[in-house]
């Protein structure tokens, strides 16, 4: 399972709660005939205190990466846009707009933040 870099089309988006109540978000991609998600992140976290998922800024700033890497003003603009993946058959590593070179990586980003 090499990583390489692919062209993709996101063809939808997924901002929502899933099975466990936690906030995610997806983008679903076609290679051509193939196709991938990037996403599955955890947006927010559970106060104990509120005794409730919250927001955190990690998810507000996964959000905006991923809008500005492809070059949208609204998450809804997402579908239908090209991109470049960095990725292997398991998985999509880091996402990039499709001419220039800007990538996000979330794994290296946020742990750059720590």
């Amino acid at each position: 399972m090499d990583k390489e870099i692919k062209n993709a089309k996101i063809t939808g988006t997924m901002l929502g709660v899933e099975d466990h109540s936690i906030l995610t978000c997806w983008l679903y991609l076609d290679y051509g005939g193939m196709g991938q998600g990037f996403g599955g992140y955890a947006l927010d976290t559970y106060d104990k205190v509120k005794g409730r998922r919250v927001g955190t800024a990690f998810g507000m700033e996964f959000i905006r990466r991923i809008m500005e890497v492809v070059e949208v003003g609204k998450w809804e603009d997402l579908g239908g846009q090209y991109c470049r993946v960095f990725a292997d058959n398991s998985r999509v590593y880091k996402i990039g707009h499709i001419i220039k070179d800007q990538w996000f990586d979330p794994n290296s980003e946020f742990k750059q933040e720590g």
